[in-house]
This record gives C-alpha cells, sequence and structure tokens, in this order.
C-alpha cells in the first residue's frame, strides 16, 4: 500500500471517531441517501426490461490468456446462444471474458460497474445501454441479486466470495427464489466446500439440505446445464 493510500484509510479511521454537530451529520447523511436513491432508480430504469439474465462472477485479476477466462467466455456465450442474457460486474478478467462471450453471440450484455481505486474500468465488450457504475456495493448488490435468474460462480478473491455467500444467504433464508447457484472449479472449490461441510454443518450452522443450494462442476458445459435443467424442472423457458 502506497503512503498516500495509507493516508487515506488513517483519515477515513479518524473520521469515523471525530464528533459531529447536527448540522453536519444532516448535510453529509442528506447527500448520501439522495445519492443512494439515485443510483437505485437508475438500477431499476436500465434493467427492468433486460429479461432474463444470469450472473457471472470471478475475479477481476484473471489474465486473458488463463483458463478460467476462456471457461468464463465460454459459459457466456453458451448461456446466450440458450436464451439467456449475462451480467457481470463490468470490469477485467473473468467480468470481461463473461461479457466478452455474450457480446461475441449478440446477447444482452450488462455491465455493473463499480468505482474502486484499482482494478476496475468497465470492459469494451458492454452493451452501452446496459452500463452502470455505482458508488454504493450494496447497491450493486441489489441489482445483481434482483435481475438474475440464476449465478455462475468462478474463482475469485473477497469480492467473488461476498456475491457467492451473498445469493446464498438471500436463497436460504426464502428472500428470493431458489435460483441455481454454480460453482465452476472443483480444485478451486473443493477446498470450500469441505469445510462447509466440515465446520459449519458438523457445527449445526447450516443444515445438510443447504448443501443442495449450490452445485460444483467441471466445465462450461456443465454450467450450462445445471441453469437448463434448473428451468426445464418448472417447465420454464428463458422467453418467460
Amino acid at each position: 500500500m502506497s503512503n498516500l493510500e495509507n493516508q487515506n484509510a488513517e483519515e477515513k479511521i479518524r473520521l469515523a471517531f471525530k464528533e459531529k454537530d447536527w448540522s453536519e451529520i444532516k448535510s453529509a447523511d442528506s447527500w448520501v441517501i439522495f445519492k443512494v436513491m439515485s443510483e437505485f432508480v437508475e438500477g431499476f430504469e436500465k434493467l427492468a426490461k433486460i429479461g432474463p439474465c444470469v450472473s457471472i462472477f470471478g475475479s477481476a485479476r484473471t489474465p486473458r490468456d488463463h483458463h478460467h477466462y476462456k471457461m468464463a467466455e465460454d459459459i457466456a456465450a453458451k448461456l446466450v446462444r440458450h436464451g439467456y442474457g449475462v451480467i457481470t460486474g463490468g470490469g477485467p478478467g473473468i467480468m470481461e471474458a463473461g461479457n466478452k462471450g455474450a457480446h461475441s453471440e449478440g446477447g444482452k450484455s450488462v455491465g455493473l460497474n463499480i468505482v474502486l481505486p484499482f482494478e476496475q474500468f468497465d470492459n469494451i465488450y458492454i452493451d452501452r445501454d446496459k452500463l452502470m457504475t455505482f458508488d454504493y456495493f450494496f447497491v450493486r448488490k441489489v441489482m445483481f441479486i434482483k435481475y438474475s435468474q440464476g449465478f455462475v460462480v468462478l474463482p475469485g478473491g473477497f469480492g467473488t466470495m461476498d456475491e457467492f455467500f451473498e445469493a446464498l444467504t438471500l436463497i436460504q433464508t426464502n428472500k428470493i427464489g431458489k435460483f441455481p447457484i454454480v460453482l465452476v472449479g472443483k480444485d478451486y472449490w473443493n477446498g470450500l466446500v469441505d469445510w462447509i461441510k466440515k465446520t459449519l454443518l458438523v457445527h449445526h450452522y447450516i443444515n445438510e439440505v443447504d448443501l443442495e443450494l449450490f452445485s460444483v462442476v467441471e466445465d462450461a458445459t456443465e454450467a450450462v446445464k445445471v441453469i437448463d435443467d434448473f428451468y426445464n424442472k418448472y417447465l420454464l423457458s428463458p422467453n418467460f
């Protein structure tokens, strides 16, 4: 971390402990409220009519020559051929691969970008009328969840884990429908899945049935098959 980044981090900590008068609180929080509202309104207006889509999550750091990048691109292309649009976080890495695969097949390619100090910029494969840039992670995550009919999760870091567990928690608690969640890459995910089984389940922090809320697959064909099988089970098609 650079000296400037250290200074910014320390300043945020100091501000958190600073005593503020009512005028400062009201002016600062009022601005935040209106900014959050504007992001929600723009998101609802832009995404309300995009049709059935699948969100693809994964690392922004994945290079273009990595097999995970190629797999994400292939998954997105297959999803479009099967009638779905694709939503990503709009940045580089796996997100770019997802948008690229959707774009290559002429499908809907949605990018929900976020303002970050590094790693994040909108990729060129997003439909320009379906690109949004957020300041607030929680608003962005609402858009992912609200407008996705499935979630495909490729290898990634803290942000990817956050998105995976957000979707998983909302499904577990019946806050959203039981949409399919697909983890792609067994070597990457098996350690986490083993920990869930041997720690969370053993300590009774989850139930056995919760393990059925996600699937672990190895390749693009299997990933798309999980999505298709789910909707075939309910006699639905991507054209609903």
